[in-house]
């Protein structure tokens, strides 16, 4: 398999490394990887000059495929109108959740980081119980941390509260505001709004995981003096070569059941 890869970050650092005998240039590649995710204002290549119309171009009916993360629906159309196949690893169940539990370990990491406590009894929100929520809460257990997970669905709840952790729903949260040590947000809209920060203690710290536009009010937070990190790209920072070998291994069990009619 030829591949071309596309990105600077540690992440794209080790798939060069990995793939290091398969380079070729881009005019050569059957497959390219790109950075994830694959472009945030849909013009050009997160972290990269990269214009996605220009990578076009270069590669449009020559049947390449295209592997990156998060792909927004107009670009992926636009990609396939232009005979570029396209693997877009957030639909698949094995790497998201593999790449949960690297958000969720780099998050920890973070945050012991910027604590001056242990998390050994701390009191811990995890905001949001999909796939790094839960990974979050089941490792924070691990600790012996004081944890409350919120949710709004039922079966979550249920699941929460069969895991033995302290269930809260978004619409209580003030509640325990005020006696919690550190929160994970994972929910991408603000949820921490100017009201519950003010409900917060002055030595709470925050580590946001969520997409754009991130789950609190950063400006407000910083004239309270509230210690908050909008954490993103976490496998990439955190464990780059992991994160790396997350790609090869999804991609290549991709390519391998396509190659065999999906009778893998």
């Amino acid at each position: 398999m030829k591949v071309y890869i596309i990105g600077e970050d540690e992440r794209s650092n080790n798939l060069r490394k990995i793939y290091k005998n398969n380079i070729v240039k881009i005019e050569e590649a059957q497959v390219i990887f790109c950075p994830i995710p694959f472009s945030r204002d849909g013009i050009t290549l997160t972290s990269s000059q990269t214009k996605i119309d220009d990578l076009i171009d270069i590669i449009k009916n020559k049947g390449v495929k295209i592997v990156s993360s998060n792909i927004k629906e107009d670009v992926n159309n636009k990609l396939i109108q232009n005979n570029i196949d396209v693997i877009d690893l957030s639909k698949y169940e094995e790497f998201t959740i593999k790449n949960a539990i690297a958000t969720s370990e780099g998050a920890i990491k973070k945050a012991i980081e910027m604590t001056d406590i242990t998390l050994n009894d701390s009191t811990i929100l995890v905001m949001g119980y999909g796939r790094i929520g839960k990974c979050l809460s089941r490792n924070l257990e691990g600790f012996g941390s004081k944890i409350y997970c919120e949710a709004r669905k039922e079966k979550d709840i249920a699941l929460i509260k069969s895991m033995g952790y302290n269930c809260v729903n978004l619409k209580d949260i003030d509640s325990i505001l005020p006696k919690v040590d550190i929160i994970f947000n994972t929910i991408p809209f603000v949820v921490l709004d100017k009201e519950r920060i003010d409900l917060l203690n002055e030595n709470v710290v925050i580590i946001d995981l969520a997409s754009a536009p991130g789950g609190v009010d950063f400006e407000y937070l910083r004239q309270k003096n509230i210690k908050c990190n909008w954490y993103l790209a976490v496998p990439s920072k955190d464990s780059p070569y992991s994160a790396a070998m997350y790609i090869k291994e999804t991609t290549d069990k991709i390519i391998g059941e396509e190659d065999n009619g999906g009778k893998n």
